[in-house]
């Protein structure tokens, strides 16, 4: 199995994303094939960590794909299986403090609970800015709280000076137990950016984001010890039980046993399923769209920012998250392309649309005043308030991506609102809020599934199943008009 640990912190905003991206960076720049993980639903971090690493950035979240399919979603992301060769390391990334989850459930979801599922030893990320002989304090506790939690070395961070470094490892080695792996360097040289939602995504910064990540990876060189990294990496047991190998996670095999029962396509012509992509929507999850070609469909990337028309036989449309409202009056200069996602959307003979958050925006009649594909009766506005949490959800209604009653896990977050107009479509989800309120959210018709919600498909992946056949019949019916 894999070598491989996970970089936590106490809390967040201790460093954790350049101390963890920078270690991807320096093990990459090593010659090693370095395999990067993201504890959580977060689409950004996995961003820099596929600059660092050159795979795809993967989360690993419990409440989202389900906690029995942590350790087999790690394998098939870690294994030769997901493009790029076996895996030398693996570097996961965790989410707000050590043991922080969902809100109200526990350890469900944290960085903790992941650690044990994959059984993998824990690199403690500590802001050293403000503290001394404390450290030995803060890292005993963490290490003591749980003791199915490893954590097997400290890493440093915004450590100020040599005495400052000399007091913080005295106080460790007084403390006993946990070794130093490093001393990261204050420093404003490493610039990551934010915005409203977090860290600017990799891809929005280009030539900046590469040069970011190349620091981050020299930074963490020249201050962590990179051979105890590795020997404590290697020092994850096996994953599996005792006699079997852990199987890693297989979309082909998620997708022919979906809980709805109908068969994935076989013998039928591939529809072309495109998906937005570029700038303006980049949060998606690479299983996503491993699901849909295991489900039978051609996996079409476009980007609304510079294409003029949808890829060339599109019978399904997937407009993920993303920054639209950053965006807004390029996208609605497109006006071709605008027009090409509308007609879509009109056209008796069209596919399914499947819309998640800045999809919802970009499909609705107004983002900011700035027009959209006004294939929804929706107008969105940016807001100072801050829509965030785990859902627990039901399908209100049968839609291209999920029949009534299908219940799933999913994750917002969003500082926009949106208004209806007259023309209402149907409910996409309902759930309860943390009061116990009802709460009703999104749009759906035969042929459209609109809605704020986030989700990872491998907890339910009869949704990409079920989009597939829905774009295959539309492809079929394209097939004899055009016949006719």
């Amino acid at each position: 199995m894999t070598p491989r640990l996970v970089v936590a912190a106490p809390s967040s905003g201790a460093g954790k994303t350049t101390v963890a991206t920078g270690l991807m960076a320096a093990l990459t720049a090593r010659g090693l094939r370095v395999s990067p993980h993201k504890v959580g639903p977060d689409y950004i971090d996995p961003g820099y960590h596929a600059l660092a690493t050159g795979r795809p950035g993967r989360n690993l979240d419990p409440v989202l794909s389900g906690e029995h399919r942590v350790a087999p979603l790690f394998a098939h992301g870690a294994g030769a299986a997901a493009g790029g060769g076996t895996s030398d390391i693996a570097v996961v990334e965790g989410v707000m403090g050590l043991y922080d989850g969902a809100a109200g459930k526990g350890e469900l979801g944290s960085t903790a609970q992941v650690a044990k599922l994959l059984r993998a030893p824990v690199v403690l990320v500590v802001d050293a800015s403000s503290q001394s002989r404390s450290v030995a304090a803060l890292v005993h506790g963490f290490a003591s709280w749980d003791p199915e939690v490893r954590i097997g070395g400290v890493i440093l961070n915004r450590v100020g000076s040599d005495r400052h470094e000399a007091m913080l490892r005295e106080a460790l080695e007084e403390g006993g137990g946990v070794p130093v792996l490093g001393a990261v360097r204050r420093t404003g040289a490493v610039a990551t950016p934010s915005r409203h939602l977090g860290l600017i995504p990799a891809v929005e910064r280009d030539a900046e984001a590469v040069r970011a990540v190349r620091e981050m990876g020299e930074l963490v060189a020249a201050g962590v010890d990179l051979d105890a990294v590795l020997a404590l990496a290697r020092s994850a047991p096996e994953l599996g039980r005792p006699g079997a190998a852990l199987r890693p996670w297989d979309p082909a095999e998620a997708v022919g046993s979906a809980e709805d029962g109908s068969p994935p396509l076989h013998g039928r012509p591939r529809p072309v399923i495109a998906v937005a992509g570029g700038a303006a929507f980049s949060f998606s999850y690479t299983e996503n769209a491993e699901l849909l070609a295991a489900a039978g469909a051609d996996v079409v990337t476009f980007d609304p920012l510079r294409d003029a028309s949808l890829p060339e036989g599109t019978s399904g449309l997937v407009i993920g998250g993303g920054f639209p409202e950053v965006y807004a009056d390029q996208l609605s200069a497109n006006a071709p392309l605008r027009a090409a996602v509308a007609a879509f959307a009109a056209s008796p003979s069209g596919g399914p649309i499947a819309a998640e958050c800045a999809g919802l925006l970009y499909l609705g009649a107004e983002l900011d005043g700035s027009p959209m594909c006004g294939v929804l009766d929706v107008r969105a506005e940016m807001t100072p308030r801050l829509t965030l949490g785990y859902r627990e959800a039901v399908a209100l209604s049968d839609s291209p991506l999920a029949a009534a009653g299908t219940r799933v896990r999913g994750h917002e977050f969003h500082r926009t609102v949106t208004v209806p107009g007259a023309d209402q479509a149907s409910p996409a989800w309902g759930w309860r809020s943390w009061e116990g309120r009802p709460v009703v959210e999104g749009f759906t018709s035969e042929r459209l599934h609109a809605s704020y919600l986030h989700l990872h498909w491998t907890g339910a992946p009869e949704l990409a199943r079920r989009f597939v056949q829905r774009a295959a019949r539309a492809a079929s019916a394209a097939g004899r008009d055009e016949a006719g």
